[in-house]
């Protein structure tokens, strides 16, 4: 059963528009006034409100602007009710966030229409947000341990056999195993240093203060970065005949350690995502104010669908393709871009290839070099 709040301080309008949706089978709370009937919102959570817009002490405007301001609120649907179909009024409403306007007198054809209009485009809005954190789950679920237990499983293995056999073995098979432990060690404080920042970025991104205090618009140059991090991504792939490279000489607002990052992301996905032998093209062109990017490679690719859904986790079609990583990549290097006045925009064609466009801001001081973004865990 859905409920509702009707806030008006007209008693009879009130009462009728409370007793005619208790007839259609909803829970229905009345309020006298907008700040009681903010308070009730607040405490209820209803479904769907219904306001009058003129009140005293607090009109349906400011019942709105407090309600939109509350996270626990925010996206009630919000029905206005006013005797004057003013443009102004319309116009500061929808400003605010409004769903509807109804304008009195109303018939109970308008007014129930209106209400279940409301109900059922929340219902699929709803169900659209509880798929894609039911998808988030199962992805967690499929990813998380799998990425963890991997190169445990390999540390934990070498490093017995040496704990055991150090006596009995070569020398070489002895160097070999340490470099194993090694390779994971470092798979695995990937995996760390990623979920990590991930998790600051996305506080960034509501926190304006967080934002302000990780940015690094320190200037470095895109072309010595860019280069050297798409090599060594080639070389780690065994794709280097692979790779074509042709960058313009150029410098960015954007650290070395941040822009290492975001290329280090878009490539390393490049890679992963298509076949050996298939190019993988960095181009990079300036056109003031701003820099562009494009990262193209001709693989799996992804569906419209599937670049809505970028984010945390989110490996498409692992059920059906074995791959490495937690699906955090391209999230991050997008919030990278946005926390420098970036942008990162994803184009495909499923089953052709996918190509990135990062554009970032160019700036005209002089950069630093690759040597800081070497010197950071996140390249391991």
């Amino acid at each position: 059963m859905s409920k509702l709040i009707v806030i008006d301080d007209d008693i009879a309008v009130r009462s009728n528009l409370v007793e005619m949706l208790e007839m259609e089978g909803y829970e229905v709370i009345g309020a006298e006034n907008g700040r009681v009937g903010v308070r009730l919102a607040r405490q209820h959570l209803p479904d769907l409100i219904v306001c009058d817009i003129m009140m005293p002490e607090l009109d349906g405007f400011g019942v709105l602007e407090e309600l939109r301001q509350d996270l626990a609120t925010a996206t009630i649907p919000f029905i206005f009710l006013t005797a004057k179909a003013d443009k102004a009024d319309l116009r500061q409403g929808m400003a605010l966030g409004a769903d509807d306007y109804l304008v009195k007198p109303f018939t109970r054809d308008e007014i129930l229409a209106a209400v279940t209009t409301r109900l059922a485009k929340q219902a699929v809005l709803t169900q659209k947000v509880q798929g894609k954190f039911d998808n988030l789950r199962a992805n967690i679920a499929l990813a998380l341990p799998h990425e963890l237990r991997i190169p445990l499983t390999s540390i934990l293995g070498f490093s017995e056999l040496l704990m055991d056999e150090t006596a009995s073995l070569p020398v070489r098979d002895i160097q070999d195993f340490a470099r194993s432990i090694n390779l994971a060690g470092r798979r695995l404080q990937d995996l760390v240093m990623n979920f990590l920042l991930y998790a600051e970025l996305a506080m960034a991104i509501r926190d304006p203060e967080l934002a302000a205090s990780m940015k690094d618009p320190s200037p470095c140059y895109v072309e010595s970065v860019v280069t050297e991090v798409a090599i060594e991504q080639a070389r780690l792939a065994h794709r280097e005949a692979d790779l074509q490279l042709d960058v313009e000489h150029a410098a960015v607002w954007l650290g070395t350690v941040y822009l290492g990052k975001l290329i280090k992301e878009i490539v390393n996905n490049a890679f992963k995502f298509s076949q050996p032998g298939g190019p993988v093209r960095v181009i990079g062109r300036q056109e003031a104010p701003r820099y562009h990017l494009t990262i193209e490679d001709h693989g799996r690719g992804m569906t419209a669908e599937q670049i809505g859904d970028i984010g945390a986790y989110l490996q498409f079609e692992r059920r059906r393709h074995e791959q490495q990583g937690q699906g955090l990549g391209l999230i991050i290097a997008r919030w990278i871009a946005e926390l420098h006045g970036g942008k990162l925009d994803i184009e495909s064609v499923y089953g052709e290839g996918c190509t990135a466009h990062v554009s970032l801001l160019l700036c005209p001081d002089e950069p630093r070099g690759i040597e800081e973004f070497y010197a950071k865990a996140w390249y391991d």
